[in-house]
């Protein structure tokens, strides 16, 4: 079984372009502390020869270079073939760090699902989701990457699926479409994705059709396609009122998008209009307790294990209430930046709740060490 497992982390790790370290540690833990000869063949068979051709060259390049020299450290012997493809890499390829800020990759987020946690189908232990993003997160590119917080938010909505599904959900910078992605996947019942960027938008349709689901201004991808999705170009700063009102989403969702304060203002606006019960037809369960974040910024760490349990079990199942909820995942990267985002979101009469404790999603990216969810925070909006 441990090794059943470790054989998992380690492809989940490889398709999903961990760096080379990560994968190199899991393939220790396959060869029982070392990457023995046995090790490499499964990693040649499984990971390498499948990616020749396919994967971002330069990434499996310096990730064979590195194996190579973890396997020469410790006086082990190395697969013929693992000095071939990297001697063909040296001919080859020049630069294996010349990464352009626009440049993008095909990567596979797998989500392993627990024996604990429920799925649609009992057979099925994972979910795989392949998405074209930057392999530059900090330079000209950043909608196009995979944040933290969207991996998070994603967790979440897989862990919870009764919250979401057979709601209307609307995410705000959906950036590659991950959340999106994971909401169809749970069976929300209508999902509408948005973003300022008009290139993010333009690769996170992509993104969708690769995983079988068509767009509102697409045919759809597939005769098995029966999924679509609304994609809107929509800059927080200039966002209609009425345009929004028309919407009148179950749930809003936002990862990562507490981080200019300059955009704050827009932000918080848009999210008041969606959360306005006197347009909402909702018919949605209040998840948790009702402490939330006075005007003072002290704030709630939600409800006990009673009261999450009760609301995850009876989420879809419960009577109406009287407006929408919002859901964020975000990383406090600067606490006065936060600080004026608690102080709009009291001026626009939202409450605010800190379900981080409370709501903690299971763990469904173990093998993914670059992921660190101890600095992630889940908060939930609504009206007052």
């Amino acid at each position: 079984m441990e090794k059943q497992t470790a054989s998992l982390h380690l492809v989940s790790a490889f398709l999903a372009m961990e760096p080379a370290g990560c994968v190199i540690s899991h393939a220790r833990s396959l060869g029982g502390g070392s990457v023995t000869v046995d090790a490499q063949r499964f990693i040649w068979d499984h990971c390498i020869s499948k990616a020749i051709g396919k994967c971002h060259a330069p990434y499996l390049k310096n990730f064979v270079k590195k194996l190579i020299l973890e396997i020469e450290s410790n006086r082990d012997d190395v697969l013929d073939e693992l000095y071939e493809l990297y001697t063909e890499f040296m001919t080859s390829l020049k630069d294996e760090n010349a990464v352009k800020g626009t440049e993008r990759a095909l990567k596979y987020i797998s989500f392993l699902f627990p024996d604990d946690v429920s799925c649609e189908d009992a057979m099925v232990r994972k979910l795989v989701v392949p998405l074209h993003c930057s392999l530059n997160m900090l330079e000209g590119d950043t909608g196009c990457s995979i944040w933290p917080a969207s991996l998070f938010l994603s967790e979440f909505i897989l862990s919870f699926p009764d919250m979401f599904s057979s709601k209307t959900c609307f995410e705000v910078g959906s950036g590659v479409g991950l959340v999106g992605i994971c909401l169809t996947h749970v069976k929300a019942s209508k999902v509408i994705l948005s973003d300022g960027d008009l290139s993010t938008l333009s690769n996170m349709k992509l993104n969708l059709k690769m995983n079988q689901l068509s767009t509102d201004d697409d045919e759809p991808v597939s005769s098995e396609c029966t999924d679509s999705v609304k994609c809107l170009h929509l800059p927080w700063e200039c966002a209609s009122e009425s345009e929004l009102q028309g919407f009148k989403p179950d749930i809003i969702l936002g990862a990562d998008v507490i981080y200019d304060p300059l955009c704050l203002p827009h932000l918080v606006r848009l999210f008041s209009i969606l959360l306005d019960k006197m347009n909402s037809s909702l018919q949605f369960p209040r998840v948790g307790c009702d402490s939330a974040i006075g005007g003072s910024h002290e704030y709630s760490d939600g409800c006990d294990a009673q009261d999450v349990v009760a609301a995850s079990d009876s989420a879809g199942n419960a009577g109406p209430t009287e407006h929408p909820m919002a859901y964020i995942s975000s990383v406090i990267r600067n606490a006065d930046t936060f600080g004026h985002f608690l102080a709009l979101v009291d001026e626009a009469n939202l409450a605010i709740t800190d379900l981080t404790r409370t709501h903690q999603p299971a763990s469904l990216l173990p093998y993914m060490q670059s992921y660190d969810r101890s600095s992630m925070r889940l908060f939930r909006l609504s009206s007052k």
